[in-house]
């Protein structure tokens, strides 16, 4: 399975859609409003998302969607980044509600040589997150850096931190 992409793997205009899909639960959404302290009503509380809002339920924290889609993308986009670098806008579209299965693509818009070291580029890119019917419901714009083949290889391959297997040498029976 690929793992992010090096400099050179990246073509302008490539579009890469993430797999699999995310069904989102009422239980995902009211984790990250808890760890993240975002206790607005309007995700955590059905009877006041029912009785007050135009939605008549609750509406799955933003932020918890951009950051879905920010690590589906990794397989395609960043699993070999150096830095994210920037993120340049970000709109959210359209309402998630607990029930709704996101996908996503990313398209490469653009990338450039670094001007720093000769061993790395910055690649721009757009993800875009869609539910199962096929709404739009967020899209982001963001800047990567990441490694040259050059830098890969210099730095150990593919998987440099990853340990071999020490298994025990078998003894002989007697």
């Amino acid at each position: 399975m690929q793992f992010g992409r090096t400099y050179e793997e990246f073509e302008v205009g490539a579009v890469y859609k993430h797999w699999p899909g995310k069904t989102v639960t009422e239980y995902d959404d009211h984790l990250f409003c808890l760890l993240t302290m975002n206790h607005h009503p309007l995700h955590m509380d059905t009877n006041y998302a029912e009785k007050t809002t135009d939605f008549g339920k609750n509406v799955v924290v933003g932020n918890y969607i951009y950051s879905l889609l920010l690590g589906m993308s990794v397989p395609d986009v960043s699993g070999k980044a150096i830095a994210n670098l920037e993120i340049e806008s970000l709109r959210h579209v359209a309402p998630t509600f607990h029930g709704d299965t996101i996908y996503g693509e990313t398209t490469v818009l653009d990338k450039t040589p670094s001007r720093s070291k000769n061993d790395r580029g910055i690649v721009y890119v757009e993800t875009k997150g869609y539910k199962q019917d096929g709404t739009l419901v967020c899209v982001f714009r963001r800047k990567v850096m990441v490694p040259t083949e050059t830098y890969i290889k210099e730095r150990g391959g593919e998987q440099p931190g990853r340990p071999e297997l020490n298994e025990p040498e078998k003894k002989a029976e007697k």
